[in-house]
């Protein structure tokens, strides 16, 4: 198997304490979250006559290799595209396109790139995009690919923040780095300012989850 195949097709990072036990992670916890804006957004490709789970796959597809392309870039890695169709390499090599433009005016000095982290003291993993120099400041950025820029992304960075800084990394700040696909979707740089209140929040999806686990393993 490629290394791109594995890339496409690989399953979640497996997250464990130094214990062995294993712990979830980031995106899994915050999957306890509603998505309220899925609903209207598959309501609307059905009234067009579009399968939304084809759509859907096929628009995965094209943000995967964009950010597969961004991390390889970073990580000065050859990327390999075999896997994918040629429609889906050209729409996201205009992604691409558009991250190296931005790259331009906001030059970043890699420190960790695609890199997972676990947290020892709340139990819990996740995999950050980039932690970079810029402009003197370690910068924690997150790269989505889609329609808009979702709250969960922000819980998401929350997160990725506490289990920096548990590892011995400091942020000083954090944005999420939104790359369209296609033409309708807008490039989109939101820098985020006191995650506290997120990261709060991010804690308690995160007892939530535990509990759950609790209450179902009770119930055999």
């Amino acid at each position: 198997m490629t290394e791109k195949q594995s890339e496409k097709s690989k399953v979640h990072t497996i997250y464990k304490l130094k214990s062995g036990r294993r712990v979830p992670g980031v995106t899994t916890i915050t999957g306890i979250l509603a998505k309220p804006a899925l609903i209207p957004w598959a309501w609307k490709l059905g009234t067009q006559g579009i399968d939304f789970r084809k759509f859907r796959d096929d628009k995965a597809d094209i943000g995967t290799l964009v950010h597969y392309l961004i991390m390889q870039y970073l990580k000065r890695e050859k990327a390999d595209t075999s896997d994918y169709t040629a429609n889906q390499i050209d729409q996201a090599e205009n992604s691409m396109l558009s991250f190296l433009e931005w790259e331009k005016s906001h030059p970043l000095s890699p420190i960790l790139v695609e890199t997972p982290l676990v947290s020892e003291k709340y139990g819990f993993g996740g995999t950050l995009d980039i932690l970079a120099k810029m402009n003197g400041d370690n910068s924690l950025v997150e790269v989505k690919t889609g329609a808009n820029v979702y709250p969960e992304y922000i819980y998401q960075l929350a997160a990725q923040s506490i289990l920096l800084r548990e590892n011995g990394y400091e942020v000083d700040n954090a944005r999420i780095l939104n790359i369209g696909r296609t033409e309708d979707e807008a490039f989109q740089d939101r820098r985020v300012g006191d995650l506290s209140k997120e990261k709060e929040l991010f804690l308690h999806c995160l007892a939530i989850y535990n509990l759950k686990r609790e209450i179902k393993g009770g119930k055999g």
